[in-house]
């Protein structure tokens, strides 16, 4: 019997897959294990194993968004009736909000062709005057100025999909011609030309109220709207800033880099101090159940990372326990396949208390949201400097403002403002981070 496969749920708070790419094509025979798919979760793009072993029967959808547990293909013996299949499994390639076609237009399109000669591979994908594009497509060759009428398309009856659009994107712009220019009669010097006057370009606008753009909301930015919505509006916040002397700081990362086997950054320095606070505050690295307060034994950061399509947190476990040097290590990698959406959804998981640090930005202070289930996070700012009274004397300084966001369902404000003050008094005296 053939085997209907479904999207599947590839992270804890996933709801809908978005395909990206099928790496096999109708008639494709594929082992179990084998790379079928790329999908990409509210979190990352990941590969999709085949569960199955057999001849790739019938994909449902071949990109966008997809329902979880909604069909995306059928994997069975060649020559099976993979419509029959799907009858006996109760399943349906109409995927509700998938931006593709459904099964019974699939169907409708193979009778179609059953009765009616297919049209030539090279022909636009056009039927009765409607370009047949999947959404992704269409989006991205508005972005490009690419008219889909020119495009072949390489997808079921003649669609125009992702590669399609990749393929007219990468192929270089004609040069255009250039008329040879008669040569002057050497006789004649040609006159001096006057100097011709600046053309003044009219100014004009449109008047129809249509200049804007709207953008397709990603998975991920969905689920930053949707958790964070229910972070802000659900947990009362509460927010706590402090000061920090970093000179102390400063000295010490330029000690630790001259023999330091990778370069220490102040977020290594933040990061470590949050976690050694922590641990002397264990009401801060806790988490609200609903009926319980989870106070954590481990201390595991989660550290915001900027990413195209919004916001990732890859979590350093046992922060605690690990040198600057590992942070540092571990921080770097993982940001790194943060930004092309390659990290695992166990590697973002399991946080107890977060970082968000926008120093690097120049901003110097902010406030930042609870990123849940963790009863606070703490927005960093950048170092400036500025004059500050010392022993009665203004002298420079330089200066780091931090805000402890805090959940009031579990922390209160002395023991929020209990936490900042040892966690300036070890940037103010880092050795202590290496005790």
């Amino acid at each position: 019997m053939a085997e209907v496969i479904t999207m599947p749920r590839l992270s804890d708070t996933m709801e809908e897959g978005n395909l990206v790419e099928w790496h096999k094509k109708v008639g494709d025979e594929v082992e179990t294990g084998e790379l079928l798919a790329e999908i990409e979760t509210d979190k990352a793009t990941m590969d999709f194993d085949s569960p199955a072993d057999g001849f790739l029967l019938h994909i449902a959808v071949e990109e966008g968004a997809v329902p979880i547990d909604s069909v995306i293909a059928v994997i069975g013996e060649e020559g099976e009736d993979w419509k029959a299949a799907m009858s006996e499994a109760g399943g349906s390639s109409d995927n509700g909000s998938a931006k593709e076609e459904s099964t019974e237009q699939a169907e409708a399109a193979e009778k179609t062709q059953d009765s009616t000669p297919a049209p030539a591979s090279n022909a636009p994908a056009k039927e009765d005057s409607r370009i047949k594009a999947s959404p992704l497509a269409k989006s991205m060759a508005k972005e490009a100025g690419i008219d889909l009428t020119s495009l072949s398309g390489s997808g079921d009856n003649g669609r125009i999909i992702k590669k399609d659009v990749e393929a007219a994107m990468n192929q270089p712009a004609a040069a255009p011609a250039v008329a040879p220019t008669p040569a002057a009669p050497a006789a004649q010097p040609a006159p001096k030309a006057e100097p011709a006057a600046p053309a003044v370009v009219p100014f004009s606008f449109s008047t129809s109220g249509e200049n804007h753009q709207d953008v397709p909301v990603t998975q991920m930015r969905k689920v930053i709207a949707r958790r964070l919505g229910e972070s802000k509006f659900t947990a009362p916040h509460f927010y706590l800033t402090v000061e920090i002397a970093m000179e102390n700081a400063i000295k010490l990362r330029k000690q630790l880099n001259e023999i330091a086997p990778v370069k220490i950054s102040f977020n290594d320095l933040v990061l470590k101090a949050a976690a050694v606070s922590l641990k002397q505050h264990p009401a801060i690295n806790s988490s609200w159940l609903g009926d319980t307060i989870r106070v954590n034994g481990d201390v595991n950061i989660g550290v915001a990372v900027a990413v195209e399509d919004g916001l990732l947190v890859p979590v350093v476990r046992h922060a605690d326990m690990k040198t600057l040097s590992q942070i540092n290590t571990e921080v770097k990698e993982m940001a790194g396949r943060a930004k092309i959406k390659k990290l695992q959804p166990q590697e973002m998981q399991g946080n107890t208390f977060t970082i968000s640090n926008l120093g690097m930005f120049g901003i110097e202070e902010f406030t930042a949201i609870i990123n849940p289930p963790d009863a606070c996070i703490l927005a960093v700012g950048g170092i400036i400097d500025k004059a500050v009274v010392k022993d009665g004397e203004v002298v420079p300084g330089k200066r780091m403002k931090v805000t402890l966001s805090c959940d009031h369902r579990v922390v209160d404000g002395a023991s929020g403002a209990k936490f900042l003050n040892t966690f300036k008094e070890i940037l103010e005296n880092p050795v202590r981070i290496l005790v």
